[in-house]
């Protein structure tokens, strides 16, 4: 069969149907629909077709051979789920059993002074405006890309995120000079809609664009000025620089709760994760443990 075929089927169409009503935002949507693509087009035929056994067999293959992450893995598990749960209604044990292992690795983290520097490496006002916009508000990558003008309370300082995570809204406190960065910026563009437009290649494109920068764009941007920096971590990416958003607030003494209202965490637990990647208050915990124990 012709590639992307699975896209043309009644099939797709009720998944989308079904992921509409149960409210999974559009990244979801994306990213669940994107699995089932990849289960058919393996077997090449249409999913009511697909066996159990063929299932237990994918799967395996996908973490054995393809060597997909857990976090691939997940997603891999839980679109294929609600598509065999929720549009064929197949009553398989094996979907009750399917999980994946969670990665036990602690995200990288950049001190204020790194990102300092790689901001300063930057050699574009859309890409600077943008990653300082993400640092200094804890966006995710996505968030900050399809920011629009009307998400701006300029009165209040605050960002009203529409496209979150789970399609969960959130507003998260925009400090004073992101806002004028940002004012700044769209100054060069004046698009009536995004903040971070897609400009073109001759930069002429911003006024009119209708849709955001690239995601390649942005973390080549990053990549490039990490680089002219002289850091060395692993794994640094766009999303890190949330992830030293959080680190740099837990630091300075900001409250777990309000970190994961801005985060726009359902669970504390998974902002607890923020616990791990600082040492600050080691020094007087022992100066503490020590005085404590004399007593004894």
């Amino acid at each position: 069969m012709e590639k992307y075929w699975w896209y043309k089927t009644e099939w797709h169409q009720q998944m989308i149907k079904g992921l509409q009503v149960n409210g999974k935002g559009e990244r979801t949507q994306e990213a669940y629909v994107r699995t089932m693509r990849q289960l058919v087009e393996f077997y090449d035929k249409t999913p009511d077709l697909i066996t159990e056994e063929e299932l237990y067999n994918y799967f395996i293959h996908r973490k054995t051979v393809t060597g997909w992450s857990p976090a691939t893995m997940r997603i891999c598990y839980s679109g294929i789920k609600f598509f065999f749960l929720h549009v064929l209604q197949r009553d398989w044990h094996l979907l009750d059993i399917i999980r994946a292992q969670a990665e036990k690795r602690l995200p990288a983290v950049l001190t204020k002074d790194e990102v300092r520097s790689i901001l300063s490496h930057v050699k574009t006002l859309h890409n600077y405006t943008y990653l300082a916009t993400v640092y200094s508000c804890g966006l995710r990558l996505q968030e900050g890309l399809h920011m629009e003008v009307s998400d701006i309370d300029g009165q209040r300082k605050m960002i009203h995120v529409h496209r979150g995570k789970g399609a969960k809204d959130r507003y998260v406190p925009l400090p004073e000079s992101t806002y004028t960065l940002l004012r700044r910026y769209w100054l060069t563009h004046r698009n009536p809609t995004l903040i971070f437009p897609a400009v073109g290649r001759g930069g002429q494109d911003g006024p009119r664009s209708t849709v955001p920068m690239s995601i390649e764009g942005v973390q080549g941007a990053l990549r490039r000025a990490k680089h002219a920096a002289g850091i060395s971590k692993k794994g640094v990416s766009v999303h890190t620089l949330r992830h030293s958003y959080a680190t740099h607030l837990l630091e300075a003494g900001v409250n777990l709760r309000i970190i994961q209202k801005n985060l726009g965490h359902s669970n504390i637990e998974t902002t607890m994760i923020y616990l791990h990647l600082t040492n600050k208050g080691m020094e007087d915990a022992y100066q503490i443990i020590n005085s404590v124990m004399q007593e004894v």
